[in-house]
């Protein structure tokens, strides 16, 4: 393919509700534009760009894809994102890359939650946005239904472009508004045929000049006289309105037969927003940056992929300059330049040989071990750093346990190279459940991350629930004494000690407490350099609580008399003293267990935040707050919620909400449990200790 200029550069998200046939419609697209030499199918498992294996078992979309086409002499990026919300961190990756956004829904569906997620996502990035409604051939579909729920949800911004007439359930033609001409379709192939008349028509061609005409002063006049609108008049108004948020254009299609695809290419390329004009932006110290090749290298890694047998992938979107195999690659953010890699296009899983990335468009440069996800490619001498890709945060969390013992340094070798690939994805060693914890967007996401693992660094795990890492503590004050005495011949062992024991407000205390330890020894009935020994055996004890076994907090232990031999006591006599005061003592200062708490903020829809309500009362939860929050018509709760009671509570609510709902959740604090949740713990640890 050869070197475009950026004005001839269209960089376009395919995004959307998962199977409404996102990738059905790019195949579509590549095949017609003659980009492949196969029309690539998803239900056949041999689509050019769901080429993991993964995606091939799954028969759907689970991680990004660009595919360049060629198209009345422009360069279409296509960057096919998945639908399912297990892999919002792929949208995010391709919204960054863009400039336009086509969202991708099926004939006959309602505006559904994809939809919905994919204009939010847009509209944040400031990006231009399309609708395609595509299936309108299939069988008992209604493309009306679908426009109508567009129009329901963005009014008067909502253009009809190309809508197909109807004879009964049949689709008999489409129907260029801009153009006024119809055409009927058959293995693919466009003929055009007379203007129909009758249905919808009429008033969706009214619609439509309506919209054109706002998009413009002049051309709102010669609307309100009755003129006609010129072919570079429509082209231009649908282009301005495109541009600037007023219009977004509809088109109706189907991406498995191929009708009317040639004519949603024509719009596209014709109305979409040019590299040139509007991939532009301002750098993170609020300096602007043009989309000029002659610029300032600047180069945003929009997304990485741990290829086991090309290397590390990084794709890069060019805002300024030019990326060529003779510029060393300055990671802004490290301050480090590494030695440029291989510079290839890909479509999919195929890969081309290029001599450079020009400025507004997209491509890949291999083998940069020091460049990660968000980090800017620019020069030494002129360091330019650009917004990085915002992803959400994860929040399902499982414990990985390994099929073979020993390969734990394995899965941790595998995940990092994953998160680098994924950085929706965290993981980290838990030292007190002595588990290793890998979070995600969701069950499917976490599915698939365990089936990368086998596939990529052979390594098989299975997830379960974590563990909780509880505390024990006490509630009252109790004076205990240890005793240790033993002769065996020689020297002897002995050491003798009164410990107060007392709980510690952690109110009264900014960071964690575990143990205060002070003395009150009069006369030296102690000598002082027992006292080390006496703080090191307590310190021992409390990492293993008398209840549960759990590390004991929020305790403060008074040395404040005991006794001593001169020739038998030694530090080890009277830290193992220490250790029996410990034991006797706590389990009559009144032990319990504290359970950890979080902050729980969550984000539905108004009509689910009764039933979200209800299900956090379950949960043990006490809300704090609740309002609207910055997105129209979603409602924002506050709560506090024992963690515990939280691992399923992302399922919930994707269910409740379909899909719609997000939250986030912090830890807060330790707070004493239920006595019954405290008994539900204690057995738990003692069915555990006995496997």
């Amino acid at each position: 393919m050869k070197v475009y200029n950026a004005k001839d550069i269209r960089n376009i998200a395919l995004a959307g509700h998962g199977g409404r046939g996102k990738t059905t419609l790019a195949e579509g697209m590549l095949f017609l534009a003659k980009a492949t030499d196969r029309w690539g199918k998803v239900a056949e498992g041999n689509s050019n760009l769901d080429y993991d294996a993964e995606e091939k078992r799954r028969k759907s979309t689970v991680s990004l894809s660009v595919a360049p086409l060629e198209w009345q002499g422009k360069k279409l990026n296509l960057v096919d994102t998945p639908g399912l919300f297990d892999f919002a961190g792929s949208v995010s990756e391709g919204m960054r890359a863009v400039e336009s956004a086509l969202i991708v829904t099926a004939a006959g569906s309602d505006y559904d939650v994809g939809a919905e997620k994919a204009f939010r996502a847009a509209r944040d990035r400031g990006l231009a946005k399309m609708f395609a409604v595509t299936r309108c051939d299939a069988e008992h579909t209604d493309f009306y239904k679908t426009y109508d729920a567009i129009v329901a949800e963005h009014e008067s911004k909502v253009c009809p472009v190309v809508i197909p007439f109807m004879e009964g359930e049949e689709v008999v033609a489409y129907v260029d508004l801009s153009a006024g001409k119809a055409y009927s379709y058959k293995d693919g192939k466009a003929t055009e045929v007379d203007m129909p008349s009758g249905g919808r028509l009429e008033e969706l061609t009214e619609v439509f000049n309506e919209a054109i005409a706002s998009a413009d002063e002049e051309l709102m006049e010669k609307y309100f006289e009755g003129e006609a609108f010129t072919a570079e008049e429509v082209a231009q108004g649908l282009a301005n309105g495109l541009a600037s948020g007023e219009l977004y254009p509809v088109f109706a299609c189907s991406g498995l037969n191929l009708d009317a695809v040639d004519l949603l290419l024509n719009h596209v390329t014709a109305i979409a927003p040019a590299a040139a004009d509007h991939a532009g932006e301002k750098s993170v110290d609020g300096k602007d940056i043009a989309c000029d090749e002659d610029g300032p290298l600047a180069a945003v890694c929009f997304k990485t992929i741990a290829d086991p047998f090309v290397g590390k992938m990084s794709f890069f979107k060019v805002i300024s300059g030019k990326i060529t195999s003779d510029v060393p690659a300055y990671n802004a953010r490290t301050g480090e330049s590494e030695r440029m890699g291989k510079i290839i296009a890909v479509l999919g899983s195929k890969q081309e040989d290029i001599s450079q990335i020009p400025a507004g468009d997209i491509g890949v440069v291999t083998k940069l071990s020091g460049i990660n996800t968000g980090d800017t490619l620019c020069s030494a001498k002129d360091v330019i750093e650009l917004q990085k890709v915002k992803f959400p945060a994860p929040y399902l969390s499982m414990a990985v346990k390994v099929r073979k013992k020993g390969e734990e340094d394995k899965v941790a070798q595998g995940l990092t190279r994953l998160v680098e690939e994924d950085p929706t994805i965290s993981y980290f060693n838990n030292a007190e459940t002595r588990e290793q914890i890998l979070s995600g967007l969701g069950e499917q996401h976490l599915d698939v991350v365990s089936s990368k693992l086998k596939a990529k660094f052979g390594v098989e795990v299975d997830l379960q629930v974590p563990k909780v890492a509880y505390r024990e503590t006490i509630r009252k004050t109790y004076e205990a004494r240890g005793r240790h005495k033993k002769q065996s011949g020689g020297h002897g062992q002995f050491g003798d000690v009164y410990i107060r024991f007392e709980p510690v407000n952690p109110a009264e205390h900014e960071e964690e407490i575990d143990l205060i330890f002070e003395e009150e020894i009069v006369g030296g009935v102690v000598p002082r350099q027992y006292f080390p020994a006496v703080e090191k055996g307590l310190r021992e004890s409390i990492t293993k609580g008398v209840l549960a076994g759990y590390p004991m907090v929020n305790l403060k232990a008074t040395l404040y008399f005991g006794s001593f031999h001169a020739v038998d006591s030694s530090e080890i006599a009277f830290k193992t003293a220490a250790s029996l005061a410990y034991r006797e003592g706590i389990p009559n200062a009144s032990p319990t267990i504290l359970e950890p708490v979080g902050t729980l903020k969550a984000y539905m829809p108004d009509d689910n935040l009764g039933d979200i309500m209800g299900d956090i009362t379950k949960r043990r939860g006490r809300v704090l707050g609740m309002g609207p929050s910055e997105e129209p018509k979603v409602q924002e709760l506050v709560a506090e919620v024992p963690m515990a009671e939280m691992g399923d509570f992302s399922t919930v609510l994707r269910s409740v909400t379909a899909g719609r709902g997000s939250f986030s959740l912090e830890f807060a604090r330790y707070e004493e449990a239920p006595q019954a949740t405290v008994e539900k713990i204690i057995e738990a640890a003692k069915l555990e200790e006995e496997d």
